[in-house]
């Protein structure tokens, strides 16, 4: 099968000929039709998460039809592959109902091979069946920039004024979700990004603007998507008493000090953590009630460097996905 491959940190991809992986017990092999390209990804490339599978396919927002194995699911259907791709099930956060916090969870596209590929393998468990709603490229970025999108948003609790720092992959999903709860979106992209802006706008954001700047009105919430340290103070002193930043990243620069001036009134800043089964359940039944419609870039699997390269320069309007 073809396969884009990373062999160390810091390299770009290469395209490879790879043996088609065979599904062992309680899994399904996938023939792949879509994979969306995410931040993480980048991370991965950069060196930024420790220890990943080396080589390594890459890819956690997946979208294919089951060819054999497992039980769940039956020949043809189709699913939907995420990040959390495996969890123990016994530990005190499994039990607990945080299984996305398992000390021993492994992750689809960092030590298990992803969706960079024509065909992949997944525990069967953690698939997820798609609506026919969405088409295969449409349907992949809910798999990721949608399900830590959702989690950001109910962790941002039942916030009126919310701001969304970076309106890429989830911030434009994210958007459309607040805006059906009836919730007033504040949006904020890369200082001097009008394009951005527009789009944040034209998905219901009354008002849009650099990320350096001010809202007209304090917010309830923020969250950020972008992976900017810098960001975290900036969203506090854009924060009402009371109100929480949420910060939706795997990885982060380095937070800034900042006077505890900001933080006092009970503001409170928190981290999102990869995510849980009941999370995709909830939002995948969620998207098409919206409807959550994702604006996407297509790019053939031999030219995932340049879909990699496009997303770190902020090049990618919505998602980036892969097709097959």
């Amino acid at each position: 099968m073809r396969a884009m491959v990373l062999d160390a940190p810091g390299t770009r991809l290469r395209l490879a000929d790879l043996p088609v992986p065979e599904a062992g017990a309680g899994q399904v092999l996938i023939a792949v039709a879509a994979c969306a390209v995410c931040r993480t990804d980048l991370h991965v490339v950069d060196g930024e998460l420790l220890d990943p599978k080396l080589p390594l396919v890459l890819g956690h927002q997946i979208v294919g039809r089951v060819v054999e194995g497992g039980g769940r699911f039956e020949s043809g259907e189709r699913v939907g592959i995420p990040w959390l791709g495996w969890t123990d099930g016994d530990c005190r956060y499994c039990l607990s109902g945080r299984e996305n916090l398992c000390d021993r969870a492994r992750f689809t596209g960092y030590q298990f091979d992803g969706g960079y590929a024509e065909y992949a393998v997944a525990d069967e468990r953690f698939c997820f069946p798609l609506s026919e709603t969405y088409s295969d490229v449409q349907g992949a970025p809910l798999l990721c920039a949608g399900l830590i999108g959702y989690r950001s948003l109910r962790l941002a609790g039942d916030a009126e004024r919310l701001g969304l720092y970076g309106f890429g992959a989830s911030g434009h999903i994210v958007a459309q979700v607040a805006r059906h709860e009836g919730r007033r979106v504040f949006g904020f992209t890369r200082p001097g990004d009008e394009e951005g802006q527009r789009f944040a706008r034209s998905l219901g954001a009354e008002w849009a603007g650099g990320s350096d700047e001010l809202p007209p009105e304090e917010l309830d919430a923020a969250i950020i998507f972008a992976p900017v340290g810098v960001l975290v103070p900036l969203a506090l002193s854009a924060l009402a008493k009371g109100g929480v930043v949420v910060c939706a990243g795997i990885h982060m620069s380095d937070i800034p000090s900042f006077p505890y001036e900001l933080l006092w009134g009970e503001r409170a800043v928190r981290s999102v953590a990869n995510l849980t089964r009941l999370d995709g359940d909830e939002f995948l039944r969620l998207a098409p009630e919206v409807p959550v419609n994702t604006e996407t870039e297509v790019f053939p699997l031999e030219e995932a460097n340049e879909a990699l390269g496009r997303l770190r320069a902020g090049e990618i309007r919505g998602s980036a996905v892969l097709t097959l």
